[in-house]
């Protein structure tokens, strides 16, 4: 009797997931950062992430694995009325969160990661799903081929 006889084979294909679950859990991802660097202000810390990088030695041409920061911008900055503004991003653009606003006003810190808690619920949600698209979309358009 062979080994693989004795195990329940099935026949099953791997889900993938659309376009916009997969946006929806980036944008989460960055709010979850954005979160935690928010929280390490606060507390009069320095938030950094860190992530692997492998490095090829110049000399044996070996290839180790170090530890690098990470850089996180943060998305908060202080307005022309002395309150603070948070801008939603999506990759290296600006989230228009309705038609005529493109950023939330946050009066303090303590009120910034509430309010950041609640726009990643609202990601969950669904509710900038039509936002990221379009973002999404004038990126994609970006690399295109350019008619000469």
């Amino acid at each position: 009797m062979s080994a693989l006889a004795k195990l329940k084979l099935v026949s099953v294909a791997a889900g993938q997931k659309s376009p916009t679950v997969l946006r929806r859990n980036k944008l989460t991802a960055h709010l979850v950062e954005q979160i935690a660097m928010a929280k390490a202000q606060t507390a009069g810390e320095i938030y950094a992430v860190k992530r692997v990088k492998f490095v090829a030695d110049a000399e044996t041409g070996e290839r180790t694995q170090v530890e690098v920061s990470k850089r996180v911008k943060q998305w908060w900055f202080t307005a022309p009325n002395g309150k603070l503004a948070l801008a939603l991003r999506y990759g290296a653009k600006n989230l228009c969160i309705t038609k005529t606003s493109n950023a939330i006003e946050i009066s303090d810190m303590a009120e910034l990661i509430t309010t950041l808690g609640v726009v990643k619920d609202a990601v969950q949600a669904g509710e900038l799903d039509t936002q990221m698209e379009q973002v999404s979309g004038a990126l994609r358009a970006g690399f295109g081929k350019k008619k000469k």
